[in-house]
């Protein structure tokens, strides 16, 4: 009989004021690898930081059958004793700090050459972790290798891509050798070639003998998974082992529609647009920091209308690019680059431009502030802040809350932004990039952490904003399927450089 490691029975569990699970009941015996699947919202991500010992535990029990050989408390029950160092979980957001350790990072500190160097290299970063553990299998030699980051040892933490960072924080947690690794939707951020070598990461890690958890979309189970959890509406629903899962069974109808009238009112297609000869023009683009180019000799030309979709690898310099179109990158001024008929440097403000611009990113995602309600975040959108500092305007509020209805989200209208699933985060800061009809909509990576029902919907709206409106659009994605119909135009960089 298998030897189980941890247990939950029958319990409740609750965070602040909410119920996340009813009953709850799960096992993981020595040697099992599970996978949790479910629409967004299910409750994934919840059960994940239900184990990690984040929530309440306020009915049942919860139990870590430890192996002794790893510390001397092989059992610890209610949560209340349980050492971290045996439980690693790698979330969607970091929680990196300066180098100071005094603050969190912000979101334009990784272009500001002299605030980004108040932060720990990726090396720096990694032996800090390693000095904690002896003797263990993860060495830093050992993860450095596995996850790729050789070459990334002198680069500081807030310059890393999306990608990068999930290597790093993937790396972080090996380094502590836990018993259980819990890892929240891994695949998210990471190119085709990462997603490729994955399973292989994978086997892996499980051949060392961790136990491992994973919140995944049903159709990117790794094949080191031994077992099938589906979550729906907080609830365990079905349990398999992977052979048997049969995921079409428990596929959500993905069928879509849009009121088309609605979303023409929050067009507002009455309203004088600016029609510019240049939305964007690069000549011959160089970003460098010290000795390492990012960009390399760029030229890319944007007219009004063109919709674009921004291809390349894990930190090929895409979001570097898009910097310098959002008015984030210092180092624009220094280039030939025109951005709505102006040339940079020739007086306007970056507030000029950000007016135009409606934008979301991953690395937005991961710095904006979540001390707001979701409609003041949306609202936001109109002033281009992180987050509302001044009093709610009852119209501009009247026309966010729409917007969150066009998005399917209108339900967390009043609730605060970091208390809600993360694919709703991410709805509400795309409504926040959608609400004041800009000129240019950037989309960095926008469907990350989305079920198969929010990205055909979201889709579905580009494709018809892109057909009732003449908005020029830069989309970047790792999947080609996530690319909307409305797309026509491609530009693929790598190493910096244009490729096609």
């Amino acid at each position: 009989m298998s030897k189980a490691i941890f247990s939950i029975n029958n319990a409740t569990v609750r965070f602040l004021n909410s119920t996340l699970f009813r009953d709850l009941t799960f096992k993981i015996n020595k040697g099992e690898n599970w996978a949790l699947v479910g629409s967004s919202g299910s409750g994934k991500s919840a059960l994940l930081q239900t184990i990690a010992g984040r929530f309440n535990i306020t009915g049942g029990s919860i139990a870590y059958h430890f192996e002794s050989a790893h510390d001397d408390e092989s059992l610890v029950t209610n949560g209340i004793s349980i050492k971290t160092k045996l439980v690693a979980i790698v979330e969607p957001r970091h929680h990196f700090r300066n180098l100071s350790n005094t603050s969190d990072f912000y979101y334009q500190q990784r272009y500001n050459s002299s605030d980004s160097e108040d932060a720990l290299t990726v090396n720096n970063y990694l032996n800090n972790i390693a000095s904690e553990t002896v003797d263990r299998y993860w060495t830093l030699y050992k993860v450095m290798l596995l996850l790729n980051l050789n070459y990334l040892q002198d680069k500081q933490l807030i310059k890393l891509s999306n990608g990068e960072t999930k290597r790093l924080m993937l790396a972080a947690a090996l380094l502590k050798n836990p018993v259980l690794l819990l890892l929240d939707n891994p695949l998210t951020g990471l190119d085709v070639k990462t997603r490729q070598e994955f399973n292989g990461i994978i086997s892996q890690i499980t051949a060392s003998g961790i136990n491992l958890i994973i919140a995944t979309p049903a159709h990117e189970i790794p094949e080191g998974i031994t077992h099938v959890a589906v979550l729906q509406n907080g609830a365990i629903i079905h349990e398999t082992t992977r052979i048997d899962f049969r995921p079409e069974e428990f596929m959500a109808d993905v069928a879509d529609s849009i009121d088309i009238t609605a979303l023409n009112i929050l067009l507002n297609p009455d309203k004088p647009r600016v029609t510019y000869n240049h939305i964007v023009k690069m000549e011959k683009v160089h970003i460098q920091y010290a000795d390492k180019v990012v960009l390399d000799d760029v030229n890319w030309e944007i007219k009004t209308g063109e919709r674009w979709a921004l291809l390349g690898p894990n930190g090929a310099g895409k979001s570097t690019l898009l910097s310098l179109i959002n008015g984030d990158n210092p180092q624009a001024y220094a280039n030939h680059i025109i951005l709505f008929d102006k040339k940079r440097g020739t007086g306007e403000s970056i507030w000029d431009i950000k007016k135009k611009i409606g934008f979301v990113s991953p690395e937005l995602h991961q710095y904006f502030p979540t001390d707001n309600s979701c409609l003041q975040v949306i609202e936001s959108g109109y002033y281009d802040t992180l987050g509302l500092f001044r009093p709610s305007n009852k119209q501009m509020a009247a026309i966010a809350l729409q917007w969150m209805k066009t998005l399917e989200i209108e339900q967390y209208a009043r609730t605060l932004l970091k208390n809600i699933p993360a694919s709703a985060q991410r709805l509400c800061l795309l409504a926040r990039a959608l609400v004041k009809n800009p000129s240019l909509l950037i989309f960095d990576e926008p469907c990350q952490g989305m079920d198969d029902h929010q990205q055909l919907h979201f889709k579905n709206i580009i494709d018809t904003i892109c057909k009732l409106s003449n908005v020029t659009m830069i989309y970047v994605t790792h999947y080609q399927h996530e690319i909307p119909n409305s797309v026509n135009k491609v530009l693929t960089l790598d190493k910096g450089k244009v490729v096609y």
